[in-house]
């Protein structure tokens, strides 16, 4: 299960958060080990960068894109290698919604539509859509068409 998928900005700031299964007395602890995590070995990383940690049995991948620092967390079958899968679906497809690498503006004009793309990536947990391009197609914005 992808328990937690979060976005930060450079000075560890909470863009967007996606929980699935943690319970609330819990999602601040993972807020602040992410955030710190990314602050100590984010620092100078190329874009798209991956890099792995593991803490209480649970895998983490994160990255950084511009200036947005991408944090996916699993356990059981979202190993490492199922969330570099789905950490390179994301930034692809942030590329795609921004046109360059996102800065923190870029981003937060966005962020609508990278929360649609978010929620057609990862549901309830589980990597849903793993092709951009059907999700690029999945979130267009078009009124249904009368017949």
């Amino acid at each position: 299960m992808i328990l937690a998928v979060l976005f930060a900005n450079t000075d560890g700031n909470i863009l967007i958060e996606r929980f699935h299964g943690v319970p609330a007395e819990e999602r601040l602890h993972w807020r602040s080990f992410l955030v710190k995590l990314g602050a100590d070995n984010l620092k100078g990383a190329k874009n798209e960068e991956l890099f792995v940690a593991s803490h209480k049995s649970v895998y983490i991948v994160y990255t950084v894109l511009g200036n947005v620092c991408i944090y996916v967390v699993g356990k059981d079958e979202y190993d490492e290698l199922a969330l570099a899968e789905v950490i390179f679906v994301i930034t692809s497809t942030m590329k795609d919604v921004c046109g360059k690498l996102p800065t923190e503006r870029l981003f937060l004009d966005k962020y609508g539509k990278i929360c649609l793309c978010l929620d057609e990536i990862v549901w309830t947990g589980m990597l849903e859509n793993s092709d951009k391009d059907r999700v690029r197609k999945v979130i267009r914005l078009k009124p249904p068409t009368e017949a």
